[in-house]
């Protein structure tokens, strides 16, 4: 059996996913393809702008056969980590064969070496890193520093290939499957379209373009021209619904008033909140009165904007450092289905009999899992997603939605598979 692996979060699914899927599918005769796919909120601490069940199904129309959930403790990540928990939810399987991912470079092999360097972790290179975090440098430039002092001109321009986004996620996929010698065969498909971070809404736009505009153009999303027309008729349902567009910045005033109140020896105790840093988010959160104030209050060079994000959902959800330390030496422990389609049912069946992975199926089987005390870990790894869906349900711009629990009640989608 053939397999193909692709991580995602699809926020939302657009175009440039579509070719992407569609490509990598024709470098072999796959028998299925497994997609595992952020949850609610993603991997730069925001939230998605719709649900992970209607992503999910975007998913299925564009050619996934089963969706999984990355779990929120690995999916809301620094990047290393989240490859990490997504390749070993996908190397859980048992049957995935392949991964597939998008470059900004194409060229497998400058990636490789790149991830080579970082996996190794020579006393070289962690002497060089250290040094130039010294300076006061971010870690994403230190690294690249680091590897362009360590190669010097044997690889392209380091700084362009290792600062942009899907390359540095490719890098760290690789790394991964290197560093815990994991058989799946990786191989990678060059991003088209508009940059990550463009905001012009084309055929080719990015996810960011389309974020942006349902935002704050609203009335400027009226056609399907850079989306699949299935993805579209999704989403359009969704903010039909009034379950979409999510935008974090509607839970400003209780992430304040959690800011505020939060003792600062249990702001220490947080995840990545260490050198103090809980003082510069207790002053920033008594002295600012908007979600934007105070994440550029707190932002430095050491911290950037995305890790200020997930920073305050680590304290929304009150992610201790000790329990993600658990949650990384354990890595995922179950399958949380969100869809199939009918070929996807029968790949279910086989990881069933190869995985000894507890799968989550139904919402009663995620319920009955959360209260599993013989499974500690597992019963806090999933707390964490249900928690996450309670706080995100709250951001459905329609009330009637904003119920809890909606991980107890829904069931994944389920399509037929294409001919």
């Amino acid at each position: 059996m053939s397999v193909l692996g692709i991580i995602a979060e699809f926020n939302p699914l657009h175009n440039g996913h579509q070719y992407f899927i569609q490509s990598a599918q024709r470098e072999h005769n796959y028998d299925a393809t497994i997609c595992v796919m952020s949850g609610n909120f993603v991997q730069r601490g925001e939230a998605a702008i719709c649900n992970k069940w209607t992503r999910a199904c975007m998913a299925l129309h564009a050619g996934a056969d089963l969706v999984i959930e990355i779990p929120f403790c690995f999916c809301v990540r620094s990047a290393y980590y989240f490859a990490r928990g997504a390749i070993q939810l996908l190397n859980a399987t048992g049957v995935v064969t392949h991964l597939a991912f998008g470059s900004e470079n194409g060229r497998l092999d400058e990636l490789r070496t790149i991830a080579a360097i970082i996996a190794d972790e020579s006393h070289e290179y962690k002497k060089k890193l250290k040094y130039f975090l010294s300076q006061g440098l971010n870690f994403p430039t230190a690294r690249s520093k680091t590897i362009q002092s360590i190669k010097g001109n044997n690889i392209g321009n380091i700084d362009s290939i290792i600062m942009q986004p899907n390359n540095i996620l490719a890098i760290e996929y690789l790394r991964v499957l290197q560093q815990d010698a994991i058989p799946i065969q990786p191989f990678t498909i060059l991003r088209q379209g508009s940059e990550y971070n463009s905001l012009e809404l084309t055929n080719h736009a990015s996810a960011s373009a389309i974020r942006h505009s349902l935002l704050n153009n609203p009335g400027n999303f009226d056609n399907s021209s850079f989306m699949p027309s299935q993805a579209f008729a999704l989403l359009q349902k969704e903010i039909q619904a009034g379950r979409a567009p999510v935008n974090l910045a509607s839970l400003e005033q209780a992430l304040l008033a959690k800011l505020r109140t939060t003792p600062l020896n249990q702001l220490h105790n947080i995840y990545e909140i260490s050198e103090g840093l809980e003082h510069r988010i207790r002053k920033a959160a008594i002295t600012c009165g908007t979600l934007e104030q105070l994440r550029q209050m707190i932002k430095s060079k050491r911290y950037s904007l995305t890790r200020i994000n997930r920073q305050l959902l680590y304290v929304l959800l009150n992610v201790e450092t000790q329990k993600m330390l658990s949650f990384d030496q354990h890595g995922p422990l179950y399958f949380h289905i969100l869809g199939f389609s009918t070929k996807g049912r029968e790949i279910l069946q086989e990881i069933k009999n190869k995985s000894a992975l507890r799968m989550l199926n139904r919402g009663s089987d995620v319920k009955e899992a959360g209260q599993d005390d013989n499974q500690p870990v597992l019963r806090a790894m999933l707390e964490l997603d249900v928690q996450a869906t309670d706080i995100y349900s709250l951001l459905y711009p329609n009330a009637a939605h904003r119920s809890g629990a909606q991980d107890y009640t829904t069931s994944p989608h389920i399509i037929n598979s294409r001919p």
